[in-house]
């Protein structure tokens, strides 16, 4: 559902308790339309994610990293000169509005303190976040528009802030009493059901909100408003039920999830109408409710969409070699008869008397069949009984070469098609544009992408994902092809330990010894490290095989990330996202 004035006033009261008192250290733009500012107070410091995205518009807290960009876009940079160092005084919310408000004291160019505000627009296509100072001026906007552009209203640098219109023909849900209520309920005209009433009717209601009172109060989500024989009352009832529990502070977050896992939708209050089809389970907070639901979504999202381009080339080469290996195949078949070519010229040999030139046909004995048998061949009539046989001859021999050759090609490309699996599987599980730059680069040098132009600025590299175990164990991860080499090969000692999904393109994995042998618990943790990052992430449980870096090899003339290795053990690994999230919180140890 869209984070609805319902819900956002109960995210506000929890942001309020939480982030009011403490001072701006920084403030970050890691994407168009998303916004991170680092906060730190006697509460401890805290990150609050605002999004202006139209798809996934929110503020909360959370603990997710998203990549920064290299240099900070102009907004970011404008934030940070008037809000850096400012303290939160205050979080408001317009009635019934999807719009946040935190009001800052900061202090002018001449020391003295001074109002600023932060105005979070929820709203949409039209989502935005707009600075302005104590008496509503506009300093900038995230999205700027201008008389030209907007026939309502102007968000632009030096013009005063306005709110957005009431929407017309309609009631703030937070605003009306029970007595106005039954009014508006008395005077509808025309026939509906219960939840469309009342979202044509009040603002500030989520469709998921309208259908849960019409269960509520009917046991049906889509209840014929001609059927009400009770004057509205059960409706009433569970209208002010609802708003009653985001009035008085007791809101809770509740998400909604499927059968496998996915989460479909959340909540400010438990969610009925589903009954078993869905699960419904409550969180610690709204915080975290909102940021498990969009933060990772979204970032996932992002990588996929800039992913798009370097995925569509592996793809097509890798369809390309699938063709080409079935070609190969197809050919190699062809070769398992080459007896039948040695076994003509041996009869064309045997029969040479019996042969006259310009002979297109010679029906002989076959003395590699059954006794009786007669073996028609063909012949070149322009040709010598000599040359026909040696015709057949040759054929043997080229087939017999062939199929040497072409094993080895079918052994490479399938080699080829195991690394192009995995650069994938890479793709699949870049978490930033770092990570999917180490990967273009990477396919620079296996040929599959035109080099660019070089720049002068050396690329930063990243470096592998880091988590400690339950017991102390540094467990290291690597995020591409090129950084499992390196850190199997290059950063890993020969005693530590070695992890990796059978069969299947993953991460490697390194747990750090120290020259002390992992317990059973770090072992399973370090699988299912092993098993989240790899292709096997969306399954139950995973197949890993470990064993000591010593007895991991590349193989010669090996693609980055391919390995073979000896003296393996395997565990069965489960996916669990939420332990794989606790051991990254545990790092550094």
């Amino acid at each position: 559902m869209p984070l609805d004035a319902l819900c956002l006033a109960a995210v506000r009261d929890e942001l309020s308790a939480r982030i009011t008192g403490q001072k701006i250290e920084k403030v970050y733009q890691p994407e168009r339309d998303v916004l991170i500012i680092k906060l730190r107070g006697g509460a401890g410091s805290c990150r609050l994610l605002i999004s202006a995205g139209s798809g996934d518009m929110r503020v909360h807290l959370t603990e997710s990293r998203l990549e920064n960009p290299a240099a900070p876009p102009m907004f970011c940079m404008l934030l940070r000169k008037h809000l850096t160092g400012a303290r939160i005084v205050g979080v408001t919310q317009p009635p019934s509005e999807r719009i946040l408000e935190l009001v800052f004291d900061t202090w002018d160019d001449e020391g003295n303190c001074t109002e600023k505000r932060l105005i979070v627009e929820l709203i949409g296509r039209m989502s935005n976040v707009i600075l302005a100072d104590s008496k509503g001026t506009i300093i900038d906007c995230l999205r700027r528009n201008s008389d030209e552009t907007s026939e309502k209203r102007t968000l632009f640098p030096g013009c005063v802030y306005t709110s957005p219109a009431p929407q017309e023909g309609k009631t703030a849900a937070l605003s009306i009493t029970e007595d106005s209520w039954q009014q508006v309920f008395d005077a509808r005209t025309g026939s509906a059901s219960a939840d469309k009433w009342l979202i044509s009717t009040f603002y500030g209601l989520s469709p998921l909100i309208c259908r849960e009172i019409s269960w509520r109060a009917y046991g049906d989500t889509e209840y014929q408003l001609s059927g009400i024989s009770d004057g509205g009352a059960s409706l009433r009832r569970e209208f002010f039920s609802v708003l009653q529990a985001v009035s008085s502070g007791e809101a809770e977050p509740w998400i909604i999830t499927g059968d496998d896992g996915t989460p479909r939708d959340f909540s400010f209050t438990r969610i009925m109408q589903y009954e078993t089809a869905l699960e419904v389970s409550k969180e610690t907070s709204f915080s975290a409710m909102l940021d498990g639901y969009y933060t990772r979504a979204s970032q996932i999202a992002r990588v996929r969409q800039r992913a798009s381009a370097t995925t569509k080339t592996v793809r097509n080469a890798r369809d390309r070699l699938v063709r080409k290996i079935a070609a190969q195949r197809e050919e190699l078949d062809r070769t398992t008869r080459r007896d039948s070519a040695r076994e003509c010229g041996d009869i064309i040999m045997a029969n040479m008397h019996l042969m006259k030139k310009g002979q297109s046909l010679l029906t002989a004995p076959d003395f590699y069949a059954e006794e009786g048998a007669v073996r028609e061949i063909l012949l070149d009539p322009l040709k010598t009984p000599q040359q026909n046989a040696a015709k057949y001859y040759k054929e043997y021999t080229k087939s017999k070469n062939a199929e040497k050759f072409l094993t080895e090609q079918v052994r490479i490309g399938e080699h080829e098609m195991e690394y192009l699996e995995s650069v994938l599987g890479a793709i699949e599980l870049a978490e930033g544009e770092r990570d999917l730059e180490e990967i273009r680069r990477e396919l620079v040098q296996t040929g599959y992408i035109k080099a660019q132009k070089k720049s002068k600025e050396k690329p930063a590299a990243t470096v592998p994902l880091k988590f400690a175990s339950s017991s102390g164990f540094q467990i290291l991860a690597g995020r591409n092809n090129s950084q499992n080499d390196k850190l199997t090969h290059k950063t890993a000692f020969k005693s530590d330990v070695w992890l990796h999904v059978q069969n299947i393109p993953g991460a490697h994995v390194i747990i750090v010894c120290g020259g002390a042998a992992p317990d059973d618990m770090t072992l399973r943790e370090a699988a299912a490290i092993a098993a989240y990052y790899s292709s096997a992430r969306k399954g139950g449980k995973a197949a890993v095989d470990y064993t000591q870096v010593k007895y991991v090899k590349k193989p010669p003339g090996g693609r980055p990330g391919m390995v073979i290795y000896t003296n393996q053990s395997t565990i069965i690994a489960t996916l669990d996202e939420e332990l794989v999230n606790r051991l990254k919180r545990n790092y550094p140890l």
